[in-house]
């Protein structure tokens, strides 16, 4: 069936159900027959209702003391505090300059450091819709996610975290296991809550409301139950903290020997005091430029005064002192947010053996934020006309750089919508359990930010008034490295600003049916359990871009180069992808030895076999399956383990994306061969930005230094042959639940599991670099690599190359990259785990609970192309000064991947009054970008943070069923560690000790 055909009918059909709903459920409060309410028993892991195969099966259950612990206000930080849970590369604050990101009010699922989309989320056991907005991953392709903030964090029974490849159960994405979000149902009183808490030293403020409820109707025969949540977040600025108050980190390394480092000086050449190029040599003030930059009279190297307390500098470089430190404007570290929950559940007992059931669910958030001012982009050619008004020279002039900091900080507001609407039925039918329903679901985001039309400003740029747009006229001397004292006219800046649209919406449809029964036939041990189920869903993403960059509006220079329409933005086409999903599960619970056959050293054994088959539209059939088993030696010590395959589809964008263009500056190896082979270079290692022709070489006018290292265009484009991501996944445990111990002592467990998965086939790119290595290669060999496009060439080139045994290249046009199946990995790690509890003694009831990850492994193989290159390095067919791009090798501790991981809760809960407390630990990383003089890289410390909260229960007075809670997030006000950036946000929040209070009544 098409994409379309299956949406709209997924539709009508749904809407039909949630009618029928409706009325039965209008009915059912007529009606006063009693019914038997049908349990249903939902288990992460397993599809058999009613099974204990769950004891096989390493799940984490975040239950809502453990919610209430760690005190947080969305999705994004519940699932930080979970050891499992890797980098959260999809956050409020993740390459804040740009719209190709997930800006907004996002978050996104790592479990197991797996990366994105390699996590099956789930609401109350079906799919969630992924979040529409891409961003690039290290392997530079685009990866989608979900948005763990849409998850109503006030409104969660509970979290299930199977950590155990499920794609025989669940299908697609499970490779590193399934996150279920259960969420609250069968409610019969109402609850309204409110916090309020703020970080310290900060002016970041947050408030929270929420109620929730429900009402059985028809003498119990159904419920009707709500929640709705509202969340409000005043942002975080830069000049807040100290990490985040400079785009030079230097002053924060002193004394460590890094503090020299020139990563560390993140200030930018593009200020508003211009770099320009003329397009010929002309004279001002007796003295002749080619090229000049504006800055202060009162600096050196003034060559000519152009009044008002500005000069022309004879260069394009701009003086240190006057580099642009773009945190200093104020700018947003975290967005402003409001942010909405809205979500019903319903049920009614038809009849003695049949329930309908449905969920209608809203989220919507709207976040504000301010980013650095526009900057030019080097790759876009912008010609100022010698008619400007205040062109000094009269002629065209090529803006080489600029920040139009007269425009102010960009602003950015975007807006995330989700909304899900299912129906079903479920019951039982002659001891089997069934079950169906169908899913609509839908996500949006709009990203709205300030941009600059290049066609307008060049219009307002011709201008021979006074109101043209002032290229000439500097910044601020009172404040050299950001602000604008001298703003060009109001009526440019108004006619030339536009609004950049970015829209993005992810459809999911879904249609299921499933049975399972516990005891489809008998072994000597004990029933066998089945669970069978055939699913359809139909999946869209659409990426819409502003018209003035997905090529519908271009900007043509004087000099006849064309562009996209927007001074900072490569154009980026729309993208629009759909597949139909059709799957099949097969799972089976059987007992093998039970505890009345005495046998040896096996008082209980059970094994889960399962398999799931799934045809997709856009690349065919995949078929994976599990087996896991549960051994128990004795009472109380359990052994387990598992073996399952799994997958990861690509996704709709990584399979239908046009050509995207980024720009990286790059060497063209072939072009340094062959001036290596004439002895007008050294080495390879000359080959960069550096080099400067020798005078005394024969062909010295010949030679072109953008020809040895320009800023390349790469064409990344989807790929329709891509194949799923294949993984394998192998884990063994040990559960001891020691009995002997005695009871006054409480409850105890203890869990260890080891577990190892090794993808192959992970989607990437070969990338530019390595595409002008192999060229390089081949060239030599007599051939040359058809994904490097290069001009013809030029009479030049024909005199580098001559006599070197090489065939003329001409300069890099652009390198063509498509997305493919490339490198392989292996995780491997450690789970640990201690629980314990002690009730009803007559000091109370405690609790603690222990929860460790640590990463045994993380290897990332070469991928064959890479291993192809390395071979001929090896072999020295390819300079050993060439270093190949892309990451590979051991990745643990590296940047979002700690070692250790762990966290700590406990409770005291005497009477009326509970005490909690919630510590977390994160082992250190280093940090690769930043390197000493002996070669080391920068050690980001490891951390230790600590919650504690007291809450008090009211039951006599105006106060029944009032509770009060006063808490602290962090209370020894640990900042995060230092890194290059300043600190680390996939891993790290940016701010210290968080006070908060609450109030929750229930009526």
């Amino acid at each position: 069936m098409s994409s379309i055909f299956a949406r709209h009918s997924m539709k009508t059909a749904l809407l039909a159900t949630t009618a029928l709903l409706g009325t039965t459920t209008a009915t059912a409060q007529e009606a006063s027959q009693e019914a038997t309410q049908v349990d249903e028993i939902v288990v992460v892991g397993s599809q058999i209702r009613g099974a204990k195969v769950t004891a096989a099966l390493p799940v984490t259950v975040v239950g809502e003391e453990l919610i209430q612990a760690t005190a947080a206000t969305s999705g994004d930080e519940l699932l930080r505090s979970i050891p499992q849970m890797g980098d959260v590369t999809f956050n409020s604050s993740y390459l804040p300059a740009t719209s190709n990101s997930a800006r907004g009010d996002t978050g996104s699922v790592n479990l197991r450091n797996l990366g994105i989309g390699n996590t099956l989320v789930l609401l109350n056991g079906r799919r969630v819709v992924g979040h529409p907005t891409s961003q690039a991953n290290e392997h530079l392709v685009p990866v989608l996610t979900y948005n763990t903030n849409a998850i109503p964090v006030s409104g969660l029974k509970r979290l299930e975290v199977l950590r155990d490849g499920a794609a025989a159960i669940y299908g697609a994405d499970a490779v590193a296991g399934v996150v279920n979000t259960v969420l609250r149902d069968d409610m019969n009183n109402w609850t309204v809550s409110s916090q309020y808490g703020g970080a310290e030293g900060t002016g970041m403020r947050e408030f929270n409301f929420s109620l929730y409820g429900g009402k059985d109707i028809a003498e119990g025969r159904g419920n009707v139950s709500l929640f709705f949540n509202y969340d409000h977040r005043d942002e975080l600025t830069t000049l807040e903290q100290d990490y985040t108050a400079s785009d030079d980190k230097r002053p924060l390394f002193a004394g460590t020997g890094f503090e020299n480092n020139s990563s560390l000086n993140g200030v930018s050449s593009l200020t508003p005091w211009g770099q320009f190029t003329l397009n010929s040599p002309a004279t001002y003030g007796g003295e002749s430029f080619t090229t000049f930059t504006i800055q202060p009279d009162s600096m050196a190297n003034c060559a000519a005064s152009l009044g008002n307390g500005l000069c022309l500098k004879k260069t394009t470089t701009v003086d240190p002192a006057l580099r642009a430190d773009t945190a200093q404007e104020d700018l947003t570290v975290i967005p402003e947010v409001d942010r909405f929950n809205l979500f019903l559940t319903g049920r009614y007992q038809i009849n003695d053996a049949v329930e309908a059931f449905g969920e209608l669910g809203g989220y919507y958030a709207k976040s504000h934020a301010r980013q650095a001012p526009i900057n030019t982009l080097s790759s876009v050619v912008m010609t100022i006309p010698g008619t400007n008004y205040y062109n000094p020279f009269g002629q065209d002039i090529r803006l080489t750089g600029y920040r139009f900091n007269d425009m102010g900080p960009i602003n950015v507001d975007v807006t995330n919508q989700q909304y899900r609407i299912l129906g079903g039925l479920r019951g039982d039918w002659r001891g089997w359990n069934w079950e169906s329903a169908l899913l609509w679901s839908e996500a949006s985001a709009k990203d709205v930010s300030d941009n600059i039309s290049t066609t307008r400003l060049a219009e307002w740029a011709a201008k021979s008034t006074p109101d043209a747009y002032n290229f000439f006229n500097g910044g601020d001397p009172a404040n050299p490295r950001f602000g604008d004292a001298t703003p060009s006219d109001q009526a440019a800046l108004d006619a030339i600003r536009v609004d950049m649209v970015r829209k993005t919406k992810t459809e999911l449809g879904l249609w299921d049916f499933k049975v399972s029964r516990p005891d489809l036939f008998q072994l000597p041990a004990g029933p066998v359990g089945m669970a069978a189920g055939i699913e359809f869903r139909t999946e869209t993403q659409l990426d819409d871009r502003d018209s003035r960059i997905d090529g519908t509006i271009r900007y043509t220079d004087k000099s006849g180069a064309t562009y996209s329409d927007l001074i900072n933005s490569a154009e980026n086409p729309d993208t629009y992808g759909e597949r139909d999903v059709f799957s099949a599960y097969l799972e089976f619970a059987a007992p093998l030895v039970s505890p009345e056959m005495g046998v040896p050293l096996v008082h209980n054994l059970e094994v889960q076999l399962a398999g799931r088959f799934e045809n997709y539209s856009d690349f065919g059939d995949v078929a994976k399956p599990k087996i896991a088993a549960a051994w128990d030696l004795v009472d109380g010590f359990r052994v387990r383990g598992s073996w399952a395959q799994g997958f990861r589809a690509p996704n709709l964008e990584q399979i239908n994306a046009t050509v995207i263009t980024r720009s990286n500056s790059s060497n063209d190896y072939a072009y340094c061969e062959a001036l290596i082979r004439r002895g007008a270079m050294t080495g390879m290692n000359q080959c960069g930005a550096s080099y400067t022709p020798p005078t005394s070489f024969p062909d010295y006018t010949s030679i072109s230094t953008t020809h040895v290292r320009k800023l390349t265009a790469e064409r990344r484009s989807g790929n329709p042959d891509l194949q799923p991501e294949e993984s394998e996944t192998l884990s063994f445990g040990l559960v001891v639940q020691p009995r002997f111990l005695p009871e006054q002592l409480g409850d105890f467990t203890f869990t260890a599991d080891w577990w190892k998965v090794e993808q192959t086939g992970m989607v990437g790119l070969f990338r530019g670099q390595n595409a002008l290595i192999l060229d390089y290669l081949l060239r030599k060999q007599g051939s040359f690599n058809p994904n490097v496009v290069r001009a013809d060439a030029t009479a030049a080139d024909q005199a580098i190359f001559a006599g070197t045994g090489l065939a003329a290249a001409g300069e890099v046009l652009y390198v063509t990259d498509a997305y493919t199946n490339q490198q392989p990995q292996t995780v491997e790690g450690l789970d640990l785990g201690a629980m314990w509890s002690l009730r009803g003694t007559s000091i109370g009831d405690f609790s603690l609970n222990l929860n460790v990850s640590h990463l045994l492994k993380y290897y990332l193989e070469m991928s064959p192309g890479m291993a192809d290159l390395t071979a001929a390095r090896e072999s020295g067919e390819i300079d050993p000064a060439i270093t190949f791009g892309g990451r590979m090798g051991d990745m643990i501790a590296d940047l979002g991947r700690p070692e250790w991981k762990w966290s700590l809760s406990g409770s005291w809960r005497y009477q009326n009054l509970t005490i909690g407390a919630f510590t977390q630990y994160i082992s250190s990383l280093y940090d690769s970008s930043l390197v000493n003089s002996a070669g080391d890289y920068w050690t980001v410390d490891s951390t230790i943070t600590a919650n504690l909260y007291a809450e008090y229960q009211f039951d006599d007075g105006l106060l029944s069923d009032t509770a009060v809670r006063v808490g602290l997030r962090n209370i020894t006000d640990e900042q995060p560690p230092l890194s290059g950036a300043g600190y680390v946000g996939t891993v790290y929040q940016p701010y210290g000790r968080y006070w908060y209070a609450s109030i929750r009544k229930t009526f």
